[in-house]
């Protein structure tokens, strides 16, 4: 668990280490908009008060506490999953990644009422509406990382690495519907 743990620790002192230093330090917050790379990177200020792209943005508290609740709910669920399942260290650091971003995001809602978002992205003529920050990018890189790096090919889940998952050959056939 130290690998999820420092992983997690890394994403969440990143995160809140650009949102501070780009948010507040480069005063974004006031200026709206840097350009930094144009079109394929700028900072723009955007206050996120609800789910993905500001979905129900406009309910207010209910929202903000419902989603503060439920990023500690999953960051707890996806800690103790890890603990107790014996992943690969792949999948270990892709808890850590989610759970980081996670606690990031927490920490804005409750410091702010919104979650600080200033990366934007655009290329090749597409202009971009929506801005992310370095959480964002933990939390989905976590997410699919533990989609690709859990369990085995056919859906079973992994059984920490004793063949046969550890049963007796009698148990794993009836298990499996077959008989002797």
């Amino acid at each position: 668990m130290r690998l999820t743990a420092l992983t997690a620790l890394i994403v969440f002192v990143l995160d809140q280490l650009t949102k501070v230093g780009v948010v507040w330090g480069l005063n974004l917050a006031e200026r709206g908009g840097i350009d930094v790379i144009p079109p394929f990177l700028t900072f723009r200020m955007a206050w996120n008060r609800g789910v993905n792209f500001g979905i129900g943005a406009g309910e207010g508290d209910l929202i903000r506490w419902g989603l503060i609740v439920v990023s500690l709910v999953i960051s707890g669920w996806v800690w103790v999953w890890v603990s107790r399942s014996n992943p690969s260290r792949l999948a270990r650091l892709s808890g850590g990644l989610l759970i980081g971003g996670a606690l990031g995001n927490v920490i804005d809602r409750v410091l702010y009422g919104a979650v600080a978002d200033f990366l934007n992205m655009s290329c090749c003529g597409f202009e971009n509406p929506y801005a992310f920050n370095v959480a964002d990018i933990a939390i989905f890189a976590g997410a699919i990382g533990l989609v690709l790096f859990t369990g085995e090919p056919g859906g079973k889940a992994k059984t920490g690495g004793k063949a046969g998952g550890g049963k007796p050959a009698a148990a794993r056939r009836k298990r499996d519907g077959k008989t002797p």
